[in-house]
């Protein structure tokens, strides 16, 4: 009988025990659940600055709860597009701006959600470019720096007073003379395998897409000397006479075509 009793006791002491822990643990499992708004965003932000994307994203999302429907949860959700950002997680990011710039059309932070949508996707541009030799360049996808540069005009066009339009204008150009030079490179890559027509293509398509960039003149050059290569002695004269026209100090209209051998990327 004792022991019957000693039993019970027992249990009930180790059913109480075992609570107390489930307790405890569900404590430490939400550490923020008696901070404020504010004592929250401070401790995402300490994450953030310490290197610990993933850590300030989850406090982002739980502020973005807690402050549904005020300025600190619009900003909670940009800050969490910038840490996705950093944690190399350009999808999410740019998932995350998509979704802000839809919920609040008229935040006065739209102008840096913007700018941080192109800064997302010209980043990720340059990883494309760092590797691009590797490959055969004619498959290359320029998605990724085009939507960076719409974004960036987006910015320019509607908030031309934004701190942040006069790097986008100069990310634009960057990206504008990224993109023509690169159209050039496939047009030398084509006509250095005697693919002429591929060539002349390529080329046009630079010219028609591009204005007021180095690579143009390259790109005229590669049309005569394609034409040329052709026998369209009409049209490669044709193309010569812009040329000559449009760059009458060029090199390629007085020394003739001649394939660079510097990295194609060193355009400046």
């Amino acid at each position: 009988m004792l022991n019957a009793k000693l039993s019970v006791v027992c249990a009930l002491a180790m059913a109480g025990a075992a609570a107390l822990l489930t307790g405890c643990s569900s404590v430490d499992l939400d550490k923020t659940a008696g901070m404020s708004p504010n004592k929250l965003y401070a401790e995402a932000k300490d994450e953030m600055n310490g290197g610990a994307y993933d850590k300030a994203v989850t406090l982002l999302e739980k502020l973005e709860g807690r402050a549904a429907g005020t300025p600190l949860a619009q900003q909670a959700q940009l800050d969490k597009a910038y840490a996705r950002y950093k944690a190399n997680e350009p999808a999410e990011a740019l998932a995350t701006l998509d979704r802000f710039m839809k919920l609040h059309p008229a935040s006065p932070a739209l102008d840096y959600a913007l700018y941080l949508k192109g800064i997302v996707n010209f980043n990720d541009d340059l990883g494309l470019f760092s590797f691009i030799t590797r490959q055969d360049l004619s498959e290359r996808d320029q998605k990724a720096a085009k939507e960076s540069f719409e974004s960036f005009k987006e910015l320019v066009v509607r908030f031309p007073a934004s701190r942040y339009t006069p790097d986008a204008r100069q990310r634009m150009t960057y990206i504008a003379n990224s993109l023509a030079e690169y159209e050039v490179h496939v047009a030398r890559y084509y006509f250095s395998r005697a693919a002429y027509v591929a060539a002349i293509n390529r080329a046009q398509l630079a010219l028609t897409d591009y204005r007021d960039v180095p690579a143009l003149e390259e790109a005229l050059a590669i049309v005569v000397k394609s034409y040329d290569a052709l026998g369209m002695a009409q049209l490669r004269d044709d193309a010569k006479r812009v040329l000559e026209k449009s760059y009458p100090q060029s090199q390629y209209a007085t020394q003739g075509y001649k394939s660079k051998t510097q990295p194609w990327w060193k355009f400046w």
